[in-house]
């Protein structure tokens, strides 16, 4: 196998990638990075010095893609099995785009400044970061769920690079602002749990669950 995929399973970003190779078949190497090790932390800096994850490396191009939706691009241009998740061209690409940039960025991201407040000792947490974070998922809410009426997926033409993004974004953000009235966004939650690519994911990451922050 070419491709090397760097991660560590209870990473939402990284779950988005894992999502994105178990839909398409693509083989790949995982290589677990476990940050209190000084070993695996030399293992990532040494193709990645940002240090950070999700990053493939595919020694066939001797390339190195960081950063979870380029990483699926790259498995778009570069693996026919992967064209399915990012079809090229016209309105159904910007679509795509639209709604794994509105996922990544007022979901996910969101969701882990929440979460790193719920990590530091109460005394030194931020109640005002949490709680902007909770009103920009609250609002993402809104938004996914007039948009999900009546689709099964985020866009019409099928599973795609959003559907990659919203299924760890959505599973992670309902811990800190649960679904509520948004009934649209809760049943695409559940059908994205549901989808055997995520669940093999979540599957993988359940030996860490006890280190997850969720209160």
């Amino acid at each position: 196998m070419t491709l090397t995929l760097y991660y560590h399973p209870l990473s939402s970003f990284c779950q988005k990638v894992m999502v994105a190779l178990y839909e398409t078949g693509i083989p790949f190497t995982p290589r677990f990075i476990d940050f209190v090790k000084e070993e695996d932390r030399d293992a990532l800096l040494k193709v990645w010095p940002m240090g950070q994850f999700p990053v493939i490396r595919d020694e066939a191009k001797a390339r190195t893609v960081p950063e979870s939706s380029l990483i699926i691009e790259y498995l778009t241009l570069n693996f026919p099995e992967g064209a399915s998740l990012l079809p090229r061209g016209g309105e159904t690409e910007f679509e795509i785009r639209y709604w794994d940039r509105l996922f990544d960025l007022h979901v996910n991201q969101q969701m882990q400044i929440a979460m790193a407040e719920r990590r530091k000792p109460e005394e030194e947490r931020d109640a005002a970061a949490s709680k902007r974070a909770a009103g920009q998922i609250e609002a993402a809410y809104g938004l996914i769920d007039a948009h999900m009426a009546g689709r099964e997926w985020a866009v019409d033409d099928g599973f795609s690079m959003a559907d990659c993004a919203a299924a760890p974004a959505l599973n992670y953000a309902k811990l800190i602002v649960p679904f509520g009235k948004h009934g649209n966004v809760a049943a695409y939650h559940d059908r994205l749990t549901k989808r055997p690519s995520f669940a093999r994911a979540l599957k993988e990451s359940e030996p860490w669950l006890q280190y997850l922050a969720t209160e």
